[in-house]
């Protein structure tokens, strides 16, 4: 049977409606609570229309969350790593700071302690695809001789989002521009030793930093610790 196009616009319609109740029950009651039938009622939709499109609840919240978070945080490639990841990254800070998408991802990591299944399948589906981006974004950073050959790309990552999601889970204030400019340069800083972001020798030091042995400079303890925590 061929679709016409009205039932595929009420078709994405539903299909809407569904994720958006998902996000919006799981900022008001908690991950652990929604249920099926409470999204298919406040979609306005059947519990056999959500089966049909997604295998179980799981499903559904991710595939809410991460299309608005593909959307939301894409790595630009304007030639400059350090601005690239400072829209990136400012990127991932308002989305998380905006309901129904940040209490919603909330909920989701709280509920990933007790539920095995839904800890394989944000791992799977939403954390690691997006580690793997953000890696090889640094990679192509790298081939361009933006980041020294040596680094360790992988770590860097983790250096990034580790305080936006540190601030999100304790529900700490989140990091202004400012801030998220900051992080973003002590991170590539940290990758060439405390040189400049190409890595080249006799980099910039921090103020007060003291010389390294061998000549090159180092940062001054670990600056802006206070700012991002």
């Amino acid at each position: 049977m061929i679709t016409s196009p009205s039932s595929l616009r009420r078709s994405e319609r539903s299909r809407r409606a569904t994720l958006d109740a998902a996000l919006e029950l799981c900022t008001e009651k908690g991950y652990g609570r929604v249920t099926i039938e409470a999204i298919a009622a406040r979609a306005g939709v059947s519990k056999k229309t959500i089966y049909r499109w997604w295998p179980s609840k799981v499903a559904v919240m991710l595939e809410a969350f991460a299309q608005v978070l593909v959307g939301a945080t894409p790595f630009a490639e304007t030639g400059d790593i350090e601005a690239d990841l400072r829209a990136h990254i400012n990127g991932l800070v308002r989305l998380l700071s905006t309901p129904p998408y940040g209490p919603a991802y909330s909920g989701i990591l709280s509920e990933m302690h007790h539920d095995d299944e839904l800890a394989r399948a944000v791992r799977e589906q939403l954390v690691d695809p997006r580690f793997e981006a953000a890696v090889g974004r640094l990679r192509r950073a790298q081939e361009q001789g933006q980041i020294p050959s040596g680094a360790d790309l992988p770590l860097a990552v983790e250096l990034l989002y580790g305080p936006v999601y540190y601030r999100h889970v304790l529900r700490k204030p989140a990091q202004d521009e400012a801030t998220v400019a900051t992080l973003v340069s002590h991170v590539l800083r940290s990758l060439t030793g405390g040189g400049d972001p190409a890595g080249a020798p006799g980099g910039t030091p921090a103020p007060g930093g003291a010389p390294a042995p061998g000549g090159t400079p180092a940062p001054e303890g670990v600056p802006g610790v206070e700012r991002l925590s």
